[in-house]
């Protein structure tokens, strides 16, 4: 009983704080206007340990990494945690365990950044619904942007209605069930 609290927890508060970097992260990728509520927010709940982190951690091509590394970590600290509190031993074989954990934390940002991804497209196809000149709309569209402007190219409105939000996430549930079996190949290298 006590594991599975501090396993909640432990998920809850670093998967919220890892949540939080790689949106900044992609915030920063894709330009998102910088002068937004969410944006200063972010950047407010994450700043104490990504400006400490850029003087170890380098930019690359003009890309945050010192987020993305704090990203990969967090979730590195939480698979591990997990493991640890379900009684896995890893003093068996530590230099193999390690590894996995690595790769199953990169499992864990590829997944979480495909849920972003589709949560932002949901979240723009319904405030253009209910409200186009909502203060989120150009968060929103200057995020999703990128995954859309593929089909929008492609593929022309039909009755003025655009499809290629329904194709984005078309996709995006093939890379879920992609990520899930690396999962389950990755996890069995602890066998």
């Amino acid at each position: 009983m006590i594991n599975e609290i501090m396993i909640f927890l432990l998920k809850t508060i670093l998967g919220l704080f890892s949540l939080a970097l790689l949106l900044r992260f992609y915030f920063q990728l894709l330009r998102v206007p910088y002068y937004n509520n969410i944006a200063q927010f972010l950047i407010a709940v994450t700043d104490f340990i990504v400006r400490p982190a850029r003087r170890v951690i380098p930019g690359w091509r003009g890309l945050d990494m010192s987020t993305l590394v704090l990203a990969w970590l967090a979730e590195c600290v939480i698979v591990t945690s997990v493991y640890l509190y379900q009684g896995f031993d890893f003093g068996t074989n530590m230099v193999t365990a390690t590894g996995v954990m690595g790769l199953l934390g990169m499992v864990e940002i590829i997944k979480i950044t495909l849920y972003i991804v589709l949560f932002m497209i949901i979240a723009q196809a319904i405030i253009s619904w209910v409200n186009p000149f909502s203060p989120l709309a150009p968060l929103l569209n200057t995020f999703t942007q990128p995954f859309l402007s593929v089909f929008r190219r492609r593929i022309p409105p039909i009755a003025n209605v655009d499809l290629s939000p329904l194709f984005v996430l078309i996709i995006i549930q093939l890379l879920l069930m992609v990520v899930a079996g690396v999962h389950m190949e990755v996890k069995s290298m602890l066998d």
